[in-house]
C-alpha cells in the first residue's frame, strides 16, 4: 500500500502497482501479494481481479500527455491484449494458465484516480470514455505468468458487453432491452441486479 493526498488527506491505496515476474497465486478474492486499502469499493469475490485493455494505453498517452505511461499505471492487477469492452460479456469466462474467471462487471473509477494523476476530472473522463476496463471473479483458483494465453471457455448467452453495461451504469435512456438482458445474468453482482429489477420493475 501507499499514501495519496485525496481532498487534501493523506490515504492509504493500492493503486500504484509493480510488475511480477514468475507464477502468481490467484486465489477467490485475488493475485497473492495484492491490496486494497478501501474494502467497501474495492476486491471482495465480485472484484477480485481488476482488469484492463492493453490496447486503450496508446489513447491515454496522447490524451494525458503523458508518453511514459505504463502498463498497471491505472491501477489494474492484469493489463491484457486482445479483450475489450466492446467485444467482452458479462459472464463470459476465461481461463489464464490453470485459472478460470468470468466477467462481473465494468470498472468503475473512484477519486483516488484523480489522486494517483493529481487531475480532478480524470475518474469521470474514464467513466465517459468506454475505456473502463472490467473486473474478473475467481471461479477456479490456481496460478498463472505473465504472456499466458487467455482462452475463451464459455460465452453468456445474454450477449451484454461491458460497454453496453457501462452505458446502462452512466444513466443513459432508452436501455430498458439491455437492462433485461443484464439481469438475467447469473455472474452480474447481487447489488446491481437487484438495482436492475428494481428500475425495471417501475417502468
Amino acid at each position: 500500500l501507499s499514501e495519496v493526498i485525496r481532498n487534501g488527506k493523506k490515504v492509504q491505496s493500492g493503486i500504484f502497482k509493480q510488475p511480477v515476474e514468475g507464477p502468481i497465486k490467484v486465489r477467490s478474492l485475488g493475485l497473492e501479494g495484492d491490496y486494497q486499502a478501501n474494502k467497501k469499493l474495492h476486491g471482495g469475490a465480485d472484484k477480485a481481479i481488476c482488469v484492463y485493455p492493453a490496447e486503450h494505453y496508446d489513447l491515454w498517452r496522447d490524451e494525458l500527455m503523458k508518453p511514459d505511461l505504463s502498463f498497471g499505471d491505472f491501477g489494474e492487477n492484469l493489463t491484457i491484449l486482445g479483450l475489450r469492452e466492446d467485444t467482452v460479456c458479462i459472464g463470459d469466462r476465461f481461463r489464464i494458465g490453470s485459472v478460470e474467471v468470468v466477467v462481473t462487471q465494468p470498472r468503475e473509477p473512484c477519486v483516488t484516480l484523480n489522486a494517483r494523476f493529481g487531475l480532478a476530472d480524470l475518474a469521470m473522463r474514464f467513466q465517459n470514455s468506454g475505456r473502463s476496463g472490467f473486473y474478473f471473479s475467481v471461479i477456479k483458483e490456481g496460478s498463472l505468468n505473465r504472456g499466458d494465453k487467455i482462452e475463451c471457455i464459455f460465452k453468456d448467452q445474454n450477449q451484454v458487453s461491458v460497454s453496453e453495461f457501462n452505458h446502462v451504469l452512466n444513466g443513459d435512456p432508452g436501455l430498458e432491452g439491455i437492462m433485461r438482458r443484464a439481469s438475467k445474468v447469473s455472474a452480474l453482482p447481487k447489488k446491481l441486479k437487484d438495482k436492475l429489477l428494481k428500475h425495471l420493475s417501475s417502468l
